[in-house]
């Protein structure tokens, strides 16, 4: 008789995992809005560098994915320093719903897991908000478990946002699979015990997962 699979639990990341990739995305919100590329690039450098690191319970995204600041403020900081860097003014009204417009479904991604699901495998959406721009209409039978960062008060890389996660799904982390496009959280779910997948294609994640699985998922 064949061994069991050594994994029962698959996590996976929204932006960058099941959405296009999030610099090409960004990148063309920039085009299309006449956004400074460069200028947002060292401000998301700042904010979530080193210096962000340290300053983390003033540091607007920090604030922002745990739910601690509201859209509409966080909108009116990040314009209101792109207007100040640019000397261009920036609408600040609409400007996160702008970006999450240019953010495309990846249909293979979200089929791939919805495959998992079907073959008995737990599945749980693990992300990072910058608000409410979930296509949750398309998730109907994708997920046993979503976690959203601003709607629990934490956020990854953080170790309680992986425990509450695991809890849900009724799982250790020695059974689960994450997949994400960040080094730095597959870092973190790695130091807790998970199986850690960046993702970068489809393809090369389809190869890891049924490696790690054991079963056929294409």
């Amino acid at each position: 008789m064949p061994d069991a699979p050594a994994y029962s639990g698959l996590i996976v990341d929204w932006g960058g995992v099941l959405t296009t990739d999030i610099n090409s995305s960004v990148r063309r919100w920039a085009e299309r809005h006449a956004i400074d590329l460069s200028a947002y690039a060292d401000i998301m450098r700042t904010w979530l560098g080193p210096e962000g690191e340290l300053e983390a319970m003033l540091n607007p995204i920090h604030a922002l994915e745990r739910g601690e600041i509201e859209v509409p403020h966080f909108e009116e900081v990040l314009a209101g320093e792109l207007s100040r860097r640019t000397g261009t003014p920036v609408v600040a009204e609409g400007f996160l719903a702008r970006m999450f417009d240019e953010f495309e479904h990846a249909h293979d991604m979200n089929a791939l897991v919805r495959r998992a699901r079907e073959s008995g495998i737990r599945t749980a959406l693990l992300s990072n908000s910058w608000g409410d721009f979930y296509p949750r209409d398309l998730w109907d039978g994708m997920f046993d478990v979503v976690v959203i960062s601003g709607e629990v008060g934490m956020r990854k890389p953080d170790a309680e946002i992986f425990h509450l996660t695991l809890g849900l799904m009724d799982l250790p982390a020695s059974a689960c699979v994450f997949v994400d496009d960040l080094p730095h959280n597959i870092t973190a779910a790695a130091d807790l015990g998970l199986v850690g997948v960046r993702h970068v294609t489809y393809e090369e994640t389809l190869t890891e997962l049924e490696t790690l699985f054991g079963i056929d998922l294409a």
